[in-house]
């Protein structure tokens, strides 16, 4: 679809629902995207299908207002990753700018949301809103990585907020404000503690209700908190990108 454009920016929108097809693998019966994002099957691997996000365009610029939205149900597997970082720039209009992203996962059924790097650029005034609605028996990864500026640079002004529900029921609600006019301290021991990459895993498996992971620091700037459910929560800190993906897999491996 063309991009769609108003006096406040760009309003783009993409979907991805997936099901199982009944023989151990899955279908997409709903693959669309418009405007800035464009949605690709890629080969799968096994019953997983995969899916890429692909930029077709700048941005989110100010003004500009995304929302993805993906959901796994009757017993499918699905990934989704994207093909670059998502780059926060400053635009023409001074409004800030919104990324919405809605996840579903139904019982049985597995989802991996998996994207590249969100860079907040100098001038940049981003909100990321990310919510996360689990059946009792899904299964779920969620990895969450952001840079804050890019190389010698200041950030622009990050807001981002994770909410997880399993079953109806919130075990994550957390909001994280960077940046020039974000809260007092974001910068200091008890935030970020002058690291300029932060990144998170979201871990939901059924057999954590029963044997959930410990609460413990992996490693220098990683740290895993088991969740009011089955879940885990491990939150990293790092001077790069590169070693937040590092440390990000690390934890991974680790939980197995």
């Amino acid at each position: 679809m063309d991009r769609v454009t108003t006096p406040g920016g760009v309003r783009a929108k993409a979907r991805v629902l997936a099901h199982g097809d009944g023989r151990g693998g899955t279908v997409l019966p709903v693959l669309e995207g418009e405007g800035p994002l464009a949605v690709r099957r890629t080969r799968g691997s096994g019953a997983e299908a995969r899916v890429m996000l692909v930029g077709t365009m700048s941005g989110p610029l100010g003004g500009d207002r995304f929302t993805v939205a993906a959901e796994a149900d009757r017993g499918a597997r699905l990934r989704v990753g994207s093909a670059a970082a998502t780059l926060a720039l400053p635009g023409q209009d001074k409004a800030g700018a919104r990324y919405d992203v809605e996840l579903a996962v139904g019982d049985d059924s597995e989802l991996h949301w998996l994207p590249e790097q969100l860079i907040s650029a100098h001038g940049s005034d981003l909100h990321v809103t990310t919510r996360v609605d689990l059946a009792r028996n899904a299964r779920f990864l969620l990895r969450e990585e952001q840079v804050l500026g890019r190389s010698g640079e200041e950030p622009g002004r990050l807001t981002s907020r994770l909410t997880v529900r399993i079953a109806g029921r919130c075990v994550l609600d957390q909001e994280l404000a960077c940046g020039p006019g974000a809260p007092g301290g974001w910068d200091g021991p008890a935030g970020l503690a002058g690291h300029r990459a932060v990144g998170q895993l979201v871990v939901v498996r059924p057999e954590f209700a029963a044997g959930p992971p410990a609460a413990r620091a992996l490693t220098e700037g990683v740290a895993v908190m088991p969740l009011a459910g089955p879940a885990v929560l491990v939150t990293a800190v790092a001077p790069d990108a590169l070693l937040l993906r590092r440390l990000l897999e690390e934890a991974s491996d680790a939980l197995g």
